[in-house]
């Protein structure tokens, strides 16, 4: 039996590949919103980023959604993306991986 491909997606932060699983995509959508798609199937322009506190705070730092959509995204959507990072993190060194 062939082994199943792993679809990957670039951190739009360090720039590595990694299995999408493994990340969390961010999505703006038509009228400019930009918002987390836990689901990765919600319409807009996507991109990705790792499930890394570190990563999260650069991501914040250098405002890198700013410049990827081309719109002012507002701090409290960095703080909802920290908290979410945050939180699959804490559940991934409770539960392991699955």
């Amino acid at each position: 039996m062939k082994p199943r491909k792993i679809p990957m997606r670039k951190d739009i932060v360090t720039g590595d590949m990694f299995p999408k699983k493994e990340l969390v995509r961010v999505v703006r959508d038509k009228e400019g919103h930009v918002s987390l798609d836990t689901t990765s199937k919600a319409n807009g322009r996507g991109a990705y980023i790792s499930l890394n506190r570190d990563v999260a705070n650069t991501a914040k730092k250098q405002r890198i959604f700013d410049k990827a959509f081309e719109v002012k995204v507002p701090d409290a959507f960095y703080d909802e993306l920290i908290a979410y990072v945050d939180h699959q993190q804490a559940r991934k060194e409770l539960f392991g991986d699955k």
